[in-house]
């Protein structure tokens, strides 16, 4: 092999790269195997960088194939954005007030004033209400006591009392348990079953207007 000129030699650090670099580059380039191949050989190889020269030849020629392939990569989709968890859906209770409407008259009730009207007059219109909304909420709701005592009876509530099922009133002192009365054993939902949506009707309609021709 012919001597090199000494200005022509690369460093240790040089060589490191080198060393790193070629096994990879000779397995995937041909033409750069065939310039190897060449050298070894005792050919000349006037194309072949040397030193720092041929680790910044073939270091941007990397990066340019890499940033090729990222260029030509399909873009990823992005995530569709998450619904908000905090959002509530007032269609279920508009579909409720809507069937309370249609049986018991109940927002009609509530929106009349009835401070002047007679207590009879009252009482029967209450009586209609009663006896529809009660029909609807037995269709779509099963209620059953929080407490199974009656009203009246003295109750005990133990430490560690869930205060969303049991609110304490009166003279409320110290730590549990608590005895006192019950003055009423609360509601609780054992069956909900909401009234069926109609698409193509707006929930916001709780009543339609009637029009008699």
């Amino acid at each position: 092999m012919p001597a090199q000129d000494k200005k022509n030699v690369p460093g240790l650090l040089a060589r490191l790269l080198m060393a790193l670099f070629v096994p990879w580059k000779i397995i995937f380039d041909k033409a750069f195997a065939e310039e190897v191949e060449q050298l070894a050989g005792g050919e000349p190889a006037s194309a072949l960088p040397s030193g720092h020269a041929f680790i910044a030849h073939h270091l941007s020629e990397g990066d340019h194939e890499e940033s090729t392939s990222k260029a030509a990569a399909p873009a990823e989709a992005e995530p569709s954005p998450k619904p908000d968890s905090g959002a509530v859906d007032p269609a279920p209770a508009l579909r409720m007030l809507a069937a309370l409407q249609r049986d018991g008259r109940l927002l009609d009730f509530l929106q009349e004033d009835i401070a002047a009207a007679p207590d009879a007059d009252v009482g029967a219109a209450a009586r209609i209400v009663h006896e529809g909304c009660r029909k609807t909420l037995a269709e779509y709701i099963d209620l059953e006591p929080v407490l199974k005592e009656e009203e009246g009876e003295t109750v005990t509530v133990e430490t560690g009392f869930d205060p969303g099922k049991v609110r304490l009133t009166g003279n409320v002192v110290g730590k549990p348990p608590y005895k006192g009365r019950l003055a009423h054993p609360g509601w609780r939902a054992a069956r909900l079953e909401l009234p069926k949506q109609t698409e193509e009707l707006d929930p916001r309609v709780l009543a339609p207007a009637e029009v008699e021709i």
